[in-house]
């Protein structure tokens, strides 16, 4: 793994606080995204908007929106709720990794041919981000060893009786509890007293600092690692997986995922799994995107190469 906070990478968003709007550099698609489900957010096939409801960075209050795209280039964000109104937006950019120019990544599609399939499976797909550091490391710990879809279900019912609702574009969203309010919760139904335990471990690292999304993206990846798995229950695996999905790197390439390695494997006609070296080799070529193409391997893959 190398640094990923290349130098041809521009991170600088385009934002009007008093209109709502986020200019996007570069090709992107909200439906993609809104179709794109991870960690606890669930897959919406066909919504045109996405409803976020996250605890702010700072960690001290939420917030809610609702995400519409007027135009190619053109993304509205209608407040719900919100301290900061710039402060928000500049989080749902990140979120939606519409905080980078992605320009130098169409621009691969044109000259590698995979990434060039991948895109075109799911044209404008960037990879959307979990709300924060402090919402990704406390998904790591519910989600560890446990089934996703049961674990989410927790999750929203945590939220419901210990964090914020929302009423967004119709629906009720329930926001994660702030590291305070988390470090409230004596107990709760279904939730282990030892997964509660690490959860104030997280709230208190947040609370302190040391869970800020920009300060770990600011780290050496390989640094930021280390410093994650400082939480009793986050590993390799989740810690990576709190670096790769929530700081909004380029250019970090996962290790230890076996479905990005079997879904490369049958990209490439292979008859089982690529290996990690077979996957670093290739992605010589993708940088500084590396993040951005295993994600598309992940999420496009199955279109090209059909459902394992």
């Amino acid at each position: 793994m190398t640094d990923a906070r290349a130098s041809d990478v521009s991170r600088a968003p385009r934002i009007d606080t008093q209109l709502g709007r986020i200019a996007v550099r570069g090709r992107f698609s909200l439906a993609e995204s809104i179709d794109f489900g991870f960690g606890a957010r669930r897959a919406e096939a066909g919504e045109q908007t996405m409803r976020l409801a996250f605890v702010t960075d700072g960690y001290d209050e939420h917030a809610a929106v609702a995400v519409t795209q007027r135009a190619a280039d053109d993304i509205r964000v209608d407040i719900v709720a919100a301290p900061d109104a710039e402060r928000v937006l500049r989080q749902v950019a990140r979120m939606l990794s519409i905080d980078v120019d992605g320009t130098g990544w169409d621009g691969l599609g044109h000259d590698d041919r995979l990434i060039r399939t991948l895109q075109a499976a799911r044209p404008g797909l960037r990879p959307p981000l979990f709300h924060s550091a402090y919402e990704a490391t406390a998904w790591a710990v519910l989600s560890a060893r446990r089934p996703a879809a049961a674990m989410g279900a927790l999750r929203d019912r945590l939220s419901q009786a210990h964090g914020a609702s929302f009423e967004i574009a119709g629906k009720t969203l329930h926001a994660f509890p702030t590291p305070e309010q988390l470090l409230r919760v004596g107990s709760f139904p279904g939730l282990p007293e030892e997964k509660l335990t690490r959860l104030h471990e997280v709230a208190r690292w947040a609370l302190e600092g040391r869970l800020d999304t920009d300060r770990l993206r600011a780290l050496d990846p390989d640094e930021c690692l280390r410093t994650l798995q400082g939480i009793k229950g986050i590993g390799p695996f989740y810690s990576m997986l709190v670096v790769v999905r929530a700081l909004g790197h380029t250019d970090v390439l996962a290790e230890g995922e076996p479905r990005l390695l079997e879904t490369l494997g049958r990209l490439l006609g292979e008859p089982g799994p690529a290996t990690q070296k077979e996957l670093e080799r290739l992605a010589q070529a993708w940088r500084p995107w590396r993040t951005w193409a295993t994600v598309a391997i992940r999420a496009a893959g199955p279109r090209v190469a059909g459902p394992s």
